[in-house]
């Protein structure tokens, strides 16, 4: 494909980042991101509300606010006008506890329901966080728990009950807004939202693209409910095997390593939590400061020069 080049596009897809940056001027970037995706869960108000924060998440990735937002809507000719109005809704109620404010969009008609969106935010240009500026020395947290495409999977089979499908809607729901905002009030040099290539693939993108090799301790992973027990029995969706075939010779993995919770790393996720690198002076405050609002924040693993793989797990 051509490749483009503007001295104001400050980060395109080059690095593989969550969205696009373009300086307006000194004082202004524009974040532009989109996604769109089949319903996670049953109830499409919740689906709604998931495909949002999902999107919205971009953003606060970059270290932004987001201020606009554009509906993308795919949905059957036979589906019900209330079951489509729920959607939306649940998007709506998203973007307005955002602080953005939704301005139109588009759907079409398509065999399968779809939803998602395009947003639009902005920041300092010296604000802006990346994937590919990790440093040695960093620490690393995630500040939402993992297991959403396996127990998302296992609950449309009835694997589990209700308190763990609460759990992960809730988790799914949860805009990443506070902790973004948190996050820009100490020294963070890296950031990136663990959504579809699973924890081990995002990791795996600010590994190679600061440079450095990526140290995870998987004891230390925060797990929703049942997300262990779902993945020794094998629910394991086939996103989470196209990530592993394509990282797995990227890795380092020692041997005792259960593959419960390997399968967990790999596992893609609907709007996951941020993985943050700050410097190690700088965790204990950071992660203070998380864990009074977002409980489920932790570190989870610290940053190394570039070894011969660019992540190892322990």
């Amino acid at each position: 494909m051509p490749k483009f080049h503007d001295p104001n596009l400050l980060v395109g897809f080059e690095s593989s980042d969550d969205a696009a940056v373009y300086r307006i001027d000194d004082n202004t970037a524009l974040i532009q991101t989109v996604d769109l995706f089949p319903p996670m869960v049953d109830d499409p108000y919740h689906f709604g509300q998931i495909a949002a924060a999902n999107a919205l998440s971009d953003v606060y990735a970059m270290g932004g606010t987001p201020r606009l937002a554009m509906n993308i809507l795919c949905y059957p000719e036979d589906l019900p006008g209330e079951i489509v109005r729920d959607i939306m809704e649940g998007g709506y109620e998203k973007v307005m506890e955002a602080g953005a404010v939704i301005a139109g969009g588009h759907s079409l008609k398509d065999h399968e329901p779809k939803y998602g969106l395009c947003v639009t935010g902005f920041a300092k240009p010296e604000e802006i966080l990346t994937n590919s500026n990790a440093k040695p020395g960093d620490f690393l947290i995630l500040t939402k728990p993992l297991g959403t495409g396996i127990l998302t999977t296992a609950a449309k089979a009835g694997l589990v009950g209700e308190g763990t499908v609460a759990a992960i809607v809730e988790s799914m729901v949860m805009l990443n807004k506070r902790a973004c905002e948190i996050m820009k009030n100490h020294p963070v040099h890296s950031c990136t939202d663990v959504t579809g290539f699973g924890l081990l693939g995002h990791a795996y993108e600010m590994g190679a693209g600061s440079g450095v090799t990526i140290q995870l301790d998987a004891a230390a992973m925060p797990l929703l409910p049942e997300a262990r027990d779902m993945a020794r029995m094998g629910i394991i969706p086939a996103g989470a095997y196209a990530n592993r075939a394509y990282l797995e010779a990227k890795l380092k993995i020692e041997p005792t390593v259960p593959l419960d919770l390997l399968d967990i790393m790999f596992d893609p996720q609907t709007s996951g939590g941020l993985l943050i690198a700050v410097p190690e002076d700088q965790a204990a405050g950071l992660l203070a400061d998380l864990q009074s609002e977002i409980p489920a924040a932790t570190i989870i693993g610290w940053v190394t020069p570039a070894e011969s793989h660019t992540i190892y797990i322990k």
